[in-house]
């Protein structure tokens, strides 16, 4: 009801006319709200276990070349999406947010229960990385171009290169320097070393003699802006899956005739409650 006690005129076309429809409808869309967040977190958690995996599970496994590289990439596919729905469909310019919350909520929840609370791995082992930075970077770029063009293009890149310095005060404590058997290794590897796992590739180790080292040795900023270049395309392709997917398509009702919908009469009140609609607005 409006403060004047007149009707809402949403609420009028959508045929809620007394105080208990219009009650039960607001319950229904805090229903769908609350089960919406735990679809993204459930999705999302799937997508970037499965894509990123290891490197965002493990410490250890926090390099500087392929943790960099593979996190941004593999996780601005849900916030394109999510942002091509919810700006065109509502103009709300928060649906890189809104997902990367609902994924890190659900990192949280996976790490505490299962990795901690099922097989004692200590969170020092198996915190996730952050990417809320990176997603406030893309829904205020999109807020402030209002095109999706320019979002991929400088947004995409914010969201890549930002991710590494957003991450490095929670990571810098496990790369001090540290001896392991008269050998050099970082904090992080130490509790790697002390907590074994299944599946431990061999290259994990010998992952800083790679060819990036040729770049001054600054492996870390060469793998962040190559990131923030596939991150752009990545978000082009997604923004257009997520407007594919938004896409309302109305299938033809082939039993109009057994639900009553083809009554000549029900058809004219339907029309004229239309038009008095359009002439109130």
């Amino acid at each position: 009801m409006s403060s004047l006690g007149k009707l809402d005129p949403v609420l009028e076309a959508a045929g809620l006319r007394s105080p208990g429809a219009i009650s039960v409808s607001r319950s229904f869309d805090i229903v769908i709200a609350i089960l919406a967040i735990f679809v993204i977190a459930g999705s999302f958690h799937i997508h970037f276990m499965l894509l990123a995996g290891d490197w965002d599970f493990w410490v250890d496994w926090k390099d500087r070349q392929y943790w960099v590289t593979v996190t941004p990439i593999m996780a601005i596919a849900f916030p394109a999406a999510a942002q091509a729905w919810l700006w065109q469909k509502f103009r709300l310019p928060v649906g890189a947010t809104l997902t990367i919350v609902c994924l890190i909520m659900a990192e949280w929840i996976t790490r505490y229960f299962a990795f901690w609370g099922w097989v004692h791995f200590p969170m020092t082992l198996t915190w996730p990385a952050t990417l809320i930075p990176s997603a406030l970077l893309l829904d205020a770029v999109l807020m402030l171009t209002r095109s999706w063009l320019m979002t991929a293009i400088f947004g995409g890149w914010a969201f890549g290169l930002v991710f590494y310095p957003s991450n490095w005060p929670m990571l810098a404590a496990y790369r001090l320097p540290a001896e392991h058997m008269g050998q050099m290794a970082t904090v992080g590897d130490l509790i790697g070393y002390h907590y074994v796992r299944s599946a431990t590739p061999e290259y994990l180790r010998f992952i800083e003699r790679g060819t990036l080292r040729t770049f001054g040795g600054e492996s870390s900023v060469i793998a962040s802006f190559f990131t923030a270049f596939v991150c752009s395309m990545v978000y082009m392709l997604f923004w257009f899956i997520g407007t594919v997917a938004s896409t309302i398509k109305y299938i033809p009702n082939g039993l109009k005739k057994h639900m009553g919908m083809e009554n000549k009469k029900f058809e004219d009140s339907w029309k004229r409650e239309a038009q008095v609609g359009g002439a109130k607005k």
